[in-house]
């Protein structure tokens, strides 16, 4: 009876670590998965790319509205970012989006409507891309 409590004691605290999203790092201490997993979206030299004054972040996810992610169009070092269908995909690493262009779209757009209208393969070249945020009006 008591192994059955302390088994149903321990999993009921497993559950509350692992819901609260904490992990115990090397030093001992808490921390969330965002601040081990996500490093922030660095600035340029430039300053064309500042998330830390324009795009707001939910968690470890990027919210940009349209003309925030005009932006990250893939030139002057900045990343190279889509979004189709409320979903910010990054491309930056994506071998035929180089240089944030792509048979004639470039990156820094909301491509929902080329993706799906224009494009022979729709969004089905998207799976596996990393998804970084989501498009806000």
């Amino acid at each position: 009876m008591k192994k059955k409590i302390y088994a149903s004691l321990s999993a009921l605290i497993l559950s509350a670590l692992v819901l609260a999203g904490c992990a115990a790092s090397p030093s001992g201490t808490a921390t969330t998965e965002s601040q081990t997993t996500n490093p922030p979206v660095s600035t340029s030299v430039n300053n064309t790319v500042s998330t830390a004054t324009e795009a707001t972040t939910s968690g470890s996810e990027l919210v940009l509205t349209v003309a925030e992610l005009s932006k990250y169009d893939g030139t002057n070092g900045n990343p190279a970012y889509i979004a189709v269908d409320g979903v910010i995909y990054d491309v930056t690493n994506v071998p035929e989006w180089k240089n944030g262009a792509h048979n004639g779209f470039t990156a820094g757009k909301d491509l929902t409507d080329a993706i799906k209208t224009m494009s022979p393969h729709g969004t089905s070249k998207l799976s596996g891309v990393p998804v970084v945020g989501k498009l806000v009006d």
